[in-house]
């Protein structure tokens, strides 16, 4: 007897079937979260080395690039070959790589953590001198309520902030010590992490050309190439977006620190660190680095916390209209708003690190959204441009182009 398909039946069944088993995997992740997450943080443990490898290889990548294709072209012309240029290559990225980590931990960790422990130390004796103060003020001016209790309210105020200040500071010391010791304990995962780098740089079309093997076995062709374009689209923006920003906030903080140095402030080092740090994050990294580094200079000099200030507003103005523009361009496509929407959004779901990687990873979204609506559009032989929705008596005004007032689109 010979049994015959139904090709329609045969796949209501497969979609059944991919139901109940997604739906008892899901009931099983949610009752079970627990051992799910044991079991994804061993994966990620026995990873880590990879992890390493594959994120120092994304970083050297530009560094590569830089030298292959613009110097040593220049350098030794058609003299060799380009397998010998990939090779000194990835040789000169790696000692680059290594040669900025052994500089941090030498030179500016050092003179941090001093600078830490010297202001950590020096915290009881500011407040002591604050509370002799205020006991003079109210001593001068107690008779008037007004003055007294504007002076009462700074008080609390300002002993409220040391004592958060002590206590963050206090925290951070065994903080460092602890990152330095994790450091320090998986050297043997950070050795196999820049073995493995050095072979993803050596062989890097080798790998991008297997997975597009791959991804044409499994996937229709246009599928393919959509996922190859998203993928090349989302590089760039990553790419562009972090590394420049990298590079644009270890200028801020060389400047910061030249300038702090030549006015003779306190803890050069570390305020030089804690403003380029902050100035990773887009819109918000000046304010939350200069806010802290401001209070630390007041506590030994108001009038040097005054001229700081002033310094850091000219130097975030160099770099908004001079060094960021020339450095990142438009690597995003995102306007101000959305900047700041994906740095308020994802800061606050993941932190430091949300707010770092938040602008390029909703640029990704953005544009994947906006391909789509585009998409959509076409096939309804309907307008692209947003201008075209806008209503007549509101028309949308264009910011980027002014000449004397408001330019406006025209339907």
């Amino acid at each position: 007897m010979r049994f015959h398909t139904n090709r329609k039946y045969t796949s209501i069944a497969i979609y059944t079937f991919i139901v109940i088993a997604s739906s008892v995997l899901f009931y099983n992740f949610i009752t079970k979260f627990n051992t799910v997450k044991s079991v994804f943080i061993g994966i990620i443990d026995l990873a880590t080395p990879f992890i390493y490898g594959c994120v120092l290889a994304y970083i050297l990548n530009p560094v590569l690039k830089w030298m292959e294709q613009k110097v040593f072209p220049k350098i030794f012309g058609d003299k060799i070959t380009a397998a010998n240029r990939r090779r000194l290559s990835v040789f000169l990225s790696i000692l680059f790589g290594i040669a900025i980590i052994i500089l941090l931990f030498s030179i500016v960790v050092p003179q941090v953590a001093d600078s830490i422990i010297n202001l950590m130390n020096r915290v009881p004796s500011y407040i002591v001198n604050a509370e002799l103060w205020i006991n003079s003020m109210l001593n001068e001016y107690g008779s008037n309520q007004v003055v007294a209790s504007v002076i009462t309210t700074v008080a609390d105020s300002a002993e409220t902030i040391l004592q958060s200040g002590y206590t963050i500071l206090s925290q951070i010391i065994p903080i460092i010590a602890g990152g330095v010791l994790k450091v320090t304990g998986s050297v043997v995962d950070w050795i196999v992490g820049i073995i493995i780098s050095i072979y993803l740089l050596l062989s890097k079309e080798l790998f991008f050309a297997q997975v597009k093997k791959v991804l044409f076995a499994i996937f229709p062709p246009e599928i393919t190439m959509a996922i190859i374009k998203i993928t090349h689209d989302s590089n760039d923006i990553f790419c562009g977006f972090i590394s420049g920003k990298i590079l644009d906030s270890a200028i801020i903080g060389l400047i910061c620190f030249v300038g702090v140095s030549i006015m003779n402030m306190p803890y050069a080092m570390l305020i030089s660190v804690v403003v380029g740090v902050t100035n990773i994050i887009p819109y918000f990294g000046p304010f939350i680095g200069a806010i802290p580094c401001i209070i630390i200079i007041f506590t030994v000099s108001p009038i040097k916390a005054v001229y700081f200030a002033l310094f850091i507003l000219l130097l975030q103005q160099v770099d908004g209209n001079i060094i960021g523009p020339k450095i990142l361009g438009n690597s995003t496509g995102l306007s101000a708003f959305w900047v700041i929407f994906s740095v308020t959004f994802f800061g606050g779901l993941f932190g430091f690190m949300g707010m770092l990687i938040g602008v390029p990873t909703f640029a990704v979204i953005y544009s994947l959204f906006r391909r789509f609506i585009e998409y959509r559009l076409e096939q309804r032989e309907m307008p692209k441009e947003t201008f075209h929705y806008s209503d007549k008596n509101n028309q949308i005004i264009n910011y980027k182009k002014q000449k004397k007032n408001i330019i406006f689109k025209k339907n």
